[in-house]
Parts: C-alpha cells; structure tokens; sequence
C-alpha cells in the first residue's frame, strides 16, 4: 500500500510540475480518460474536468481516451456503450475541453495502440501485476465471479494508453500511484533493453476535494447516489433534498466529524466561490434544510451554462461522432508512428527494405 511518506515527495514534485506547465506548457503532453459506464457527475467535474480544461488552456497538450475495452475489466457485457462514449464527449466539450486542441479517441479505434500490449506484457512479471494495490481493490470489488485476464493485465494496457502517445505527465489521485510507477518500470525497462523510445511519465496529483454522494459515501455512477452534468434543475433539487445530513441543526463545516454535512457545504461552496467555512457560518442555525436550499441554488446556477451547452451537444450526435472521428485518426496516426518505433528498437521490421 501506498504510503503518507512515499505520497508527499510525491505530492511535493506533483506542484513543481504544476508551476513548470505555467511557465512552458509545450513541454507537456498529457493522456488521461474515462471508462463509458455511464454520464460523469459533480465528482468528476471538481475532480478532472475542471483540471483538464484549465491545463489545456495553459497550452498543455491533451489526450483523453474513453476507454471502451476496459469496460469490460469487470462486466460482462457493454450495455449502451454507443450512448455512454457520445455522453462523455458531450460532457467534455460542455465542460470546455477544446476538441480542435484535445486528441479524444476510444481505445477499440486504434488497433496500434492496443498491439503495444504484447511487448509490454513481457517487460513485467505475473507477481508485479499481483500485488498492484489498485487491481487488488479493483478485483475485491469486481462484478465478475472470477478475475478475467483483462483485469488482471489492466496496468500494463493503462501504460500502453499512456505511452503510445509519448504522454510525459498524467494526472491521477494518490491512490493511482502504484499504476503509473508500473507504467515507468514498463517504459524504463523497454529503453534499457531496446534503447530510448519513451518517457517516464510523471504523475500529476489530484488535488480535488472529495465529494461525497447522496448517500454519504463517495459519488459514483454505479450506486446511483451523483448528481451527473446532464442533470436538470429540478432533479438537482430532488437530489439534493434527499441527501444524508445528520442530526445536528447547526451547520458547520467539520469534514472529519461531520463529512456528509461537509460535502454538501463544499459542493455550495464551489459552486458559488466562498470559502466553505464561510458558507457553513452563513447558514449557521437554518439547519438542513437551509443548508440544501442554498446548494441548490449554487448548483443550479453554476451549472446551467454548462447544462445548456450540453444539451445542445447531445443533440446533435453526428458532430459527436465527427469529433471523435478526427480524434481517433489522429490517434491512429500517433500510434502507428510510436509502433513502428517500436518495431525498429526491437528489430522486428521484416521484409522491408532498408
């Protein structure tokens, strides 16, 4: 497991980086992405997409893979994958994310990419893959009755998605750590042995607060307890209204003693730019009901340009399926290129004259 001294020289390079993007953010390529289980939440807009948009601003370059094929690390099945890789496209430019700057591609569109697994998987041994902490607690929570070797090989194919597009910073929680340091044995282990071809990739750490769901424990598409983009007004209100508080009238803002009545004064405060100790006072004896009514309106209003913009998106799905149409041939055309690299750096380019 990771630990709080291995975390924090981490976390200290982490913002060496985040300054170092200000000040030349053409040094910078970064690839991050979302499996398309479903719509993407308030979570994941003060956890990701608020940071994606704000660092391709700065001029970072910008790769996001919808990771379609690890869907099925621990399903079945791909229910409504057509519908869920449209929906988080519309999230990502309603958000702001520019698809003119942003390569977004969906991992089954770029059969180069995917064929870095072979010479990867060789680099790393069953027991590394093993005891990655991250696929220990993915497998312990999997849907599966067994461990499919799609799960069991997900870190090298997340190094793959990273390393085929030469992505030298990824951004990621704590708790991804032990996958990207894989993805830096993967990359460091192929220059030894073949000579340089990639970069060892350094981690950009989240430093999003946590955003509980409705049920008091963290937000998630799969237990029905976010608040997703798309969300109206009204079912806004509806979630909201139904959160889990506690018993207590007064409201503060006590993340650990209080962390269901913490998240919601965060998410009010977030949305309307004070600081949440500042909100909490503000409501102060008004109790839950105040305290929900005032996220509520924060919520509703911060997000209603992004609701619109969305709503204009999902729409029109042919411009959907045209962004990532371009985005999967430039991906193609990056992969192809790394791949041939590869072949070379390995000598096993046959039957071409050179």
């Amino acid at each position: 497991m990771t630990t709080t001294a291995e975390i924090s020289p981490a976390a200290r390079r982490s913002a060496e980086l985040d300054a170092e993007t200000t000040a030349d953010a053409s040094r910078f390529r970064i690839l991050t992405g979302d499996r398309p289980t479903g719509p993407l939440h308030l979570g994941h807009y003060f956890g990701t997409l608020h940071n994606r948009v704000r660092l391709q601003r700065r001029g970072v370059r910008l790769g996001l893979v919808i990771a379609d094929y690890q869907v099925l690390t621990d399903r079945d099945v791909t229910d409504d994958l057509d519908s869920h890789v449209l929906g988080l496209i519309a999230d990502y430019l309603a958000a702001g994310i520019d698809p003119d700057e942003a390569m977004i591609f969906t991992h089954s569109s770029v059969a180069a990419l995917n064929q870095l697994l072979l010479p990867f998987l060789s680099l790393v041994t069953v027991p590394e893959l093993q005891r990655n902490p991250t696929v220990k607690d993915e497998i312990a929570h999997s849907r599966q009755s067994g461990v499919s070797g799609l799960m069991f090989t997900y870190p090298a194919h997340q190094a793959a998605d990273i390393l085929f597009c030469k992505a030298n910073l990824v951004p990621v929680g704590s708790d991804q750590l032990p996958h990207l340091e894989l993805t830096r044995t993967i990359a460091r282990r192929f220059n030894d042995r073949y000579g340089r071809v990639f970069p060892e990739p350094e981690a950009l750490l989240s430093s999003a607060p946590l955003l509980l769901g409705t049920d008091g424990v963290k937000m998630s598409k799969s237990r029905g307890n976010a608040i997703t983009l798309g969300a109206t007004a009204s079912e806004t209100a509806r979630a909201i209204r139904g959160a889990k508080t506690d018993a207590q009238r007064h409201i503060t803002y006590e993340p650990q003693a209080r962390p269901e009545v913490a998240s919601l004064v965060l998410l009010g405060a977030l949305c309307s730019g004070q600081e949440p100790a500042e909100l909490a006072e503000g409501v102060g004896s008004g109790g839950a009901a105040a305290l929900k009514s005032l996220v509520t309106e924060a919520v509703n209003s911060h997000f209603a340009p992004l609701r619109a913009r969305r709503a204009e998106l999902a729409a029109d799905p042919g411009y959907l399926r045209g962004v990532l149409a371009r985005g999967n041939a430039r991906a193609h055309e990056r992969a192809e290129a790394t791949l041939a690299e590869v072949r070379e750096a390995m000598g096993t380019v046959y039957g071409v004259s050179r």
